[in-house]
């Protein structure tokens, strides 16, 4: 049968089941062979706390949200073309999301009385008029899978859980995406179980050859490759972009990676990553417990390796003590916060960026702490280097505040020259002093000498005492801790002379309103930006990476533009830390939803603010 094949720019799909139809995996699939295409994209998976939620229920609901294009995008989309609902959960959960005449894939296998009851259906929706405004698409996917796999030595439920499979096989065809990376990978995900990985790829390729056959999908879609600037690409997600980032530290600084660290949404992953590195002297502990992951850091880092911590905010919270010891001791440590929706275990599943303020003033006493933010999935590769470059440089923990957004979500990296990545000097003290002075100060950097243990001659005091300035010794002196906490505030400060300034993107050069933002907040601020110029109205944006200490010229921006908008995933943190620095009334946009922002949304929110002026 002879199939239209009709050509998109963009198109933005939505997987969505229960937790355990594995929408995560098909959407994963899906995504990795739209980057071996060549395609721009970005993700959004969102999943479920529980391990196994109650299933048909709104509660146990996954889904993952795939944009792709031609061209450069930022975000996950606002709203999907397509939506791929396994149940009447995944429908009623997602169907606000969906615009007018959005194509909807229903299983209707799913669509039994007791289903819909669960979640409040009076009748099903696929059968009266409910869906009428979309194009819906009803397919017994759980039957056509089991009759597909009929031949198969499996059990009738191994059969039907490869039904996301054959939507995976069919969602390939309609949108002319590669099948070969696909096959290759389960057969290696199955392949000490033969039976399931023949079944799994037969569900795939079934589901493929549906779409080819069938005519209730008449037309097929093609999305060509985006423009990339020519180089070695791969997809990647920001909890990876970070382990890399990691190992790419020790590399440049030839210092051994020691990752202590105890498992917590969303971060676990970054732990999972790095004990895949050994060979690069990537040494990875799990811990009993928070508190031992950071003190095993710390200690790695006395010992002269460059110590890690990957934690949530809970974990930050159990971190505090062990982080002020770093601070008092002035030894390199980085500590990798990715953030999620509190308080307390709060949503440990959803994204916020909530954090900031216990980054910035979460120990007790003056205990300063640089503090920067990735702001895409791959720039966290880049932002884990620069941490590590200030840690070392001067001799201090630094925390980085990644998201649930950032972690999961995914985009194609172009693969680093290694050749161009910065050099990072350790400058250990050097042997055989006659009169070490562990606490006498670099005078450009403030940073005091990295002495390992052990070393002849630079024997020395360490602890959580305040040490006398120069000789490391124990003091008690009220004007040598006031000096002490100066020049560790000092030291902090001087960051802002060996970093960039911040670039403000202006290209009219007239505009008024400044938009600024901070983390992952980056795709949808500019998204939104460009929606507002492309409507031919002026807006400037800029986005900080370092926090602590922000930027030399931050005042000068502030003070150039009327209004400034900073719109936060918390109720206000930066726009606090900016009216308290540099008096400017800043506008405020925040929302705690568990969710990035919408382009739209921020498009409605800077074009208020412009028209207001």
């Amino acid at each position: 049968m002879t199939k239209q094949v009709q050509r998109l720019d963009r198109v933005i799909i939505r997987f969505a089941g229960d937790s355990g139809d594995g929408m995560q995996l098909t959407g994963d699939r899906f995504t990795q062979e739209t980057a071996a295409f060549g395609n721009d994209l970005s993700t959004l998976p969102n999943f479920p706390a529980e391990i196994r939620a109650p299933a048909g229920t709104l509660p146990g609901v996954s889904s993952f949200q795939l944009h792709f294009a031609d061209h450069d995008i930022l975000t996950p989309g606002d709203a999907p073309n397509v939506l791929v609902a396994m149940n009447p959960a995944a429908l009623k959960a997602n169907l606000g999301d969906l615009p007018r005449g959005a194509d909807l894939i229903v299983n209707t296998d799913e669509f039994t009385k007791r289903n819909l009851a669960k979640v409040g259906y009076a009748s099903n929706p696929v059968e009266d008029d409910a869906l009428a405004e979309y194009r819906v698409h009803a397919l017994p996917l759980t039957s056509m899978t089991v009759t597909a796999l009929a031949g198969f030595e499996i059990s009738k439920k191994d059969a039907e859980r490869a039904k996301n499979m054959f939507a995976l096989g069919l969602l390939s065809w309609l949108y002319h995406r590669p099948t070969e990376g696909t096959v290759s990978f389960l057969e290696k995900k199955f392949a000490r179980k033969p039976a399931i990985m023949k079944a799994n790829i037969a569900a795939f390729q079934a589901g493929w050859s549906y779409g080819e056959t069938t005519e209730a999908f008449s037309v097929q879609y093609e999305i060509k490759p985006a423009e990339h600037e020519p180089g070695l690409y791969r997809n990647i997600t920001g909890n990876v972009a970070l382990a890399y980032g990691l190992v790419a530290a020790g590399e440049q600084s030839g210092l051994p990676i020691y990752l202590g660290s105890y498992p917590i949404t969303p971060a676990s992953d970054i732990l999972h990553e790095l004990s895949k590195h050994k060979r690069f002297g990537v040494r990875t502990f799990q811990a009993e417990d928070e508190i031992a992951a950071v003190g095993a850091a710390l200690g790695a880092s006395f010992g002269g390796s460059l110590g890690v911590t990957t934690t949530s905010g809970p974990g930050i919270a159990l971190k505090s003590e062990t982080i002020g010891l770093a601070v008092a001791t002035e030894l390199p440590l980085l500590v990798i916060d990715v953030q999620r929706a509190g308080p307390s275990t709060g949503m440990p599943t959803k994204t916020e960026q909530a954090d900031l303020l216990q980054a910035m003033h979460g120990r007790n006493g003056e205990a300063p702490v640089p503090v920067i933010a990735p702001q895409s999935p791959s720039d966290c590769f880049d932002a884990a280097l620069e941490a590590a470059r200030i840690a070392v440089k001067y001799r201090t923990p630094v925390i980085l505040l990644s998201d649930g957004y950032l972690a999961n979500g995914s985009e194609p990296w172009k693969l680093p020259d290694v050749a161009s990545l910065p050099k990072i000097e350790p400058s250990f003290a050097a042997p055989g002093q006659e009169d070490f002075q562990p606490f006498a100060r670099d005078p450009e950097t403030l940073a005091r000498p990295w002495a390992i243990p052990g070393t002849a001659g630079l024997e020395h005091r360490i602890g959580g005492l305040e040490k006398a300035d120069g000789s490391g010794n124990i003091s008690y002196d009220p004007a040598n801790h006031d000096r002490m906490t100066r020049l560790r505030q000092a030291k902090v400060e001087g960051i802002a002379n060996d970093i960039a300034p911040l670039a403000v993107d202006d290209p009219s050069g007239v505009a008024r309103v400044l938009v600024l933002g901070w983390g992952g907040t980056f795709g949808a601020i500019s998204a939104g930006v460009r929606r507002v110029r492309a409507n031919g109205g002026h807006v400037a944006q800029a986005h900080l990476r370092h926090l602590n200490p922000f930027p030399a010229n931050l005042a000068e921006v502030l003070r150039s533009y009327d209004r400034v908008v900073v719109p936060e995933i918390n109720l206000g943190q930066l726009a606090l830390l900016l009216r308290g620095r540099f008096l400017v009334d800043v506008i405020g946009y925040n929302q705690v939803r568990g969710l990035p922002f919408k382009a739209e949304e921020l498009q409605g929110v800077i074009q208020d603010v412009i028209d207001s002026e």
